[in-house]
């Protein structure tokens, strides 16, 4: 068996938002963009694919009108604030904006050249506009009521302005002469005029009403124009070449309105060309007419078609075709949902999961076609809002959609066919909670408000195609002392189990539906319920904020997982039942939890009509963290690489100097060593100098003694600053790791330790010179290593390796110190060699009078206590200082046993210590 991969991550792309809200829209002059109104913000989106391209924000008010320029340069909004603005498209900046009406803006248009835009508004006035300006060139007054509509003329030589208003009136305006120069009424509209359309020739203006003059209140009036697509398919172009010799020929219009169908009409007769049979939209089945059928309608550029909006916020994009027999029909090409409303529940659909139902606060079932990421067709036959849905791929292979609706029915619907063909219609109240059987595939349950399970049969459904079958009860129990939320099948169909608002869940036998356990222990309702795929339990989620794991054979609860902080409405086992998905009530319910069963893609949904699709990460994350971790590495060896490259110009460059130009350099560092600015390359260029010249090559160098001399003071300075930080870092990371603020680094503790212990590994330096006759040599050379290894600088241990060879110590001593240097070391460096050698004078003095006799021992002890204080403090200043003594030569003491002899201290090198670079000579 393969090896289980956990999930631990998911990516959401795409995912289908809303992007309109209903109220005007504007389309491009390519076809290929249409500008929404949603809420107060407008969305550029994409006509193909239903995708969001960019998104306008408005001022905290609902946007009322849009209008575009023909040139498509710029955008021209308004909303409830009044307040006009001119976007420009390029940069989505606001160009300009004015108030000029006293109510909202209910319509705007620009005329062919740009230049004037007409705003309608709720005010009753009729307002032009000059774009570039932003000042008012005409103000009509006229209408009685709301203007709803307007409309310039097409051609730029008749400057005429046509307005529509609910007073029933439509009004022809004179841009020149600035007055009104028509009322069209006379009472032939007795509602509101809806829209506006001007004939092609230009003659003769069309207006709608919702005056039901034409069976219906109108929306929309839209002129068909010859050489279309349409005009071809209605062979309208022969009946205008026939009547071309007529001084009024017949003009060809569509109509939408509230009953949601297509009617093509001839002007002349009042002759209904072609009508609907079936609509798209959504068709009133109660007293809330507004928010049903066609709410607008527009002819495409370039002949792409008719595009319809639908009051439930849906865009169908129609084209003409011929039926077999030569007859015009319309097909809906595409259809993009601008708002879903509140999602309910969501289910994959298709034997490869390329489609997804979603069920919202609507009638219909709305299925998209996850390719493209639109809505591909419609599943209309409920009466009231659908509350849940499940899908299932039957043994003939046909993929199957059951649906439970408030209106107490099911469903059964074919995808194929793309309609209903079964119904069950005996529950008595609403069905909240459908499940089909996962092996057999030959019946659904169902769970309702009216506290019922029902078990409905699926046997010859599929027998008779052309007719709705109705859907037979195999079993039924009153399964709960409340709604049933939730009901899920076993795997292998011999379970049920129902979740209810009681706080319990049934698990019952199929086909019976008999009692097998009660799973008691929630303490809020049930919203969710499933089966574990590979183990003998089932999953609960509750509005107690918990999800628990139960054993079927005796009901006990095995696990209880916390986290959410809200209620968990939906939970789903994953990878192979091994690990759980839920989804809960906070900040947004999410309400819809769909996980495909091949691909395990996740798709959800809840109050905030936005459908996400998620899909698993954790392998593309970890390659990405694993590629990131892999550059952070090569990026690493390749600035190590440029260092050594760098390192090794510099020595080739200091090797090819002769002793004149190393002083010059040497003379260089000696002024840079004083700047704050510069003393760091002069560290840097000791460091290399002396790694890569011996002491004796330092020393031939003529002059050398005063430029060290000038090095030292500020290289003594510099070494006690970063001494000093050094001893805050550590106090500070000393007091944060007490604090409990940071972990202790156990990179540093060696360094740590060594400068802790420094004080006893001086003592015991002292201790070991004691037992061997060079032991002021050893002390030296001791504290010498101590002082290399805690300044850290590798340069110390090549110098001193150099200086503690054999020939290295002689020539050092005897030849290279020049006279010079002599003199500036006694006066520079006297004290603290004094202070050295008594201290280890004193040290053997000390261990001599400790074994004479008991008349001096009091003597000698007081000179001891003495001593000893002088050794701890010379000792500390020896720590201290970057200058160490490293070796000292001693004169041959006498053998005898009379008092200790005097010893002549001879000359002694010195180290020059600095920060990144030291000379030892």
């Amino acid at each position: 068996m393969a090896s289980i991969t956990y999930k631990k991550s998911y990516r959401c792309s795409p995912s289908l938002q809303q992007f309109y809200t209903g109220g005007p829209f504007a389309v491009s002059s390519d076809g290929s963009l249409i500008f929404c109104a949603c809420n107060e913000q407008i969305k550029i989106v994409d006509a193909s694919n239903a995708s969001i391209k960019s998104t306008i924000e408005g001022d905290s008010e609902n946007v009322t009108a849009l209008a575009l320029s023909p040139d498509d340069k710029f955008l021209f909004s308004a909303s409830h604030s009044r307040q006009i603005r001119v976007f420009e498209l390029s940069s989505l900046r606001c160009v300009r904006s004015w108030k000029g009406h006293e109510g909202p803006v209910m319509g705007m248009a620009c005329d062919a050249s740009g230049g004037l835009l007409a705003t309608a508004g709720a005010d009753g006035k009729v307002l032009v506009w000059d774009v570039d300006g932003g000042y008012c060139t005409h103000h009509f007054k006229g209408h009685k009521g709301v203007v709803t509509c307007i409309a310039f003329h097409p051609d730029q030589d008749h400057l005429l302005l046509f307005s529509g208003s609910d007073d029933a009136t439509v009004r022809v305006w004179d841009l020149v002469g600035k007055r009104c120069v028509a009322v069209l009424g006379n009472q032939k509209h007795v509602s509101a005029v809806t829209s506006l359309a001007i004939s092609e020739n230009g003659w003769t203006l069309l207006s709608s009403g919702r005056d039901k003059a034409l069976y219906e209140a109108l929306e929309a009036v839209c002129v068909v124009r010859s050489g279309t697509c349409f005009a071809t398919s209605l062979g309208l172009n022969e009946q205008r070449k026939e009547k071309k010799k007529s001084s009024s020929p017949p003009i060809h219009f569509v109509t939408v309105g509230e009953r949601g169908v297509l009617r093509f009409w001839n002007s002349e007769g009042a002759v209904c060309l072609f009508e609907q049979q079936t609509s798209d939209a959504t068709i009133a089945s109660d007293a809330d007419d507004s928010r049903r059928g066609f709410t607008a309608a527009v002819f495409l550029p370039s002949d792409q078609g008719l595009l319809c909006v639908t009051a439930d916020q849906q865009f169908l994009f129609y084209t003409p075709t011929q039926s077999s027999d030569g007859e015009f029909c319309l097909n809906l090409s595409k259809r993009l949902i601008g708002y879903n409303e509140e999602i309910v529940d969501m289910r994959f659909l298709g034997e490869d999961e390329q489609f997804l139902a979603v069920a919202t606060n609507l009638e219909q079932v709305r299925v998209y076609d996850l390719a493209s990421m639109s809505c591909s067709y419609v599943l209309a036959g409920h009466t009231d809002i659908v509350l849940c849905l499940d899908t299932c791929v039957s043994n003939d292979g046909k993929s199957l959609l059951v649906t439970g609706s408030k209106d107490n029915s099911v469903r059964v619907w074919e995808q194929t066919r793309k309609c209903c063909i079964g119904v069950g219609t005996s529950h008595m109240g609403a069905v909240g909670a459908v499940a089909f059987s996962k092996k057999k595939k030959n019946f659904f349950v169902s769970g309702s408000s009216d506290r019922t399970l029902k078990v409905w049969s699926l046997d010859g459904l599929s027998e008779d195609a052309g007719a709705t079958m109705n859907l037979k009860v195999k079993a039924v129990v009153a399964a709960h002392d409340k709604d049933i939320n939730s009901v899920a099948v076993a795997p292998n169909d011999n379970l049920v189990c129902s979740g209810s608002q009681d706080r319990t869940a049934c698990v019952w036998r199929l086909p019976d539906l008999v009692s097998k356990v009660v799973l008691k222990g929630h303490k809020r309702g049930i919203w969710a319920v499933e089966f574990s795929p590979v183990d003998q339990c089932v999953m609960t989620a509750s509005g107690d904020k918990t999800i628990k794991i139960w054993a079927i054979s005796d009901g006990s609860c095995l696990m209880t997982f916390e986290g959410h902080n809200s209620s968990v409405l939906r939970a789903s086992f994953l990878t192979r039942g091994t690990q759980i998905i839920s989804s809960g009530e906070n900040p947004l319910s999410v309400w819809a939890l769909a996980v495909g069963k091949k691909t395990e893609m996740l798709a959800t949904g809840g109050g905030d009509a936005v459908v996400n699709l998620w899909y698993d990460s954790t392998a593309a994350d970890e390659e990405e963290a694993f590629r990131r971790e892999g550059l952070s590495k090569f990026v690493y060896l390749k600035i190590n690489d440029r260092k050594k490259r760098e390192e090794y110009d510099i020595e080739k460059s200091l090797r090819a100097l002769g002793n004149e130009k190393l002083r010059l350099l040497f003379e260089y560092a000696r002024e840079w060593n004083t700047k704050p600015k510069l003393c760091h390359v002069a560290q840097v260029v000791l460091f290399r100098v002396f790694n890569i010249l011996t002491p004796r090559e330092i020393m031939e160098m003529e002059g050398i003694g005063e430029l060290l001399e000038g090095l030292i003071p500020y290289s003594q300075r510099h070494f006690s600053r970063i001494d000093r930080l050094i001893r805050s870092t550590l106090l500070l990371d000393y007091a944060l790791i007490g604090m409990s603020v940071i972990e202790p680094d156990t990179d540093i503790v060696p360094s740590k330790e060594v400068s802790v212990s420094r004080h006893e590994a001086h003592k015991a330096i002292l201790n070991r010179q004691k037992a061997s006759p060079n032991g002021m040599k050893k002390v030296s050379s001791e504290k010498l290593k101590l002082k290399s290894s805690d300044s850290d600088e590798p340069m110390l241990e090549d110098v001193t390796e150099q200086a503690h060879s054999l020939k290295g110590k002689k020539e050092v001593l005897s030849k290279n110190l020049n006279s010079s240097l002599e003199q500036d070391e006694a006066k520079a460096e006297e004290p603290i060699i004094e202070n050295a050698a008594a201290h280890m004078h004193t040290s053997v003095e000390t261990e001599k009078r400790s074994s004479k006799k008991k008349k001096r021992k009091s003597a000698s002890a007081h000179d001891g206590e003495a001593d000893e204080a002088t050794l701890q403090g010379n000792s500390e200043q020896i720590h201290d200082t970057p200058i160490g003594v490293v070796e000292s030569k001693s004169k041959k003491r006498k053998s005898s046993k009379s008092e200790a002899g005097k010893e002549k201290k001879s000359r002694q090198a010195i180290i020059v210590d600095t920060s990144t670079a030291s000379l030892q000579a």
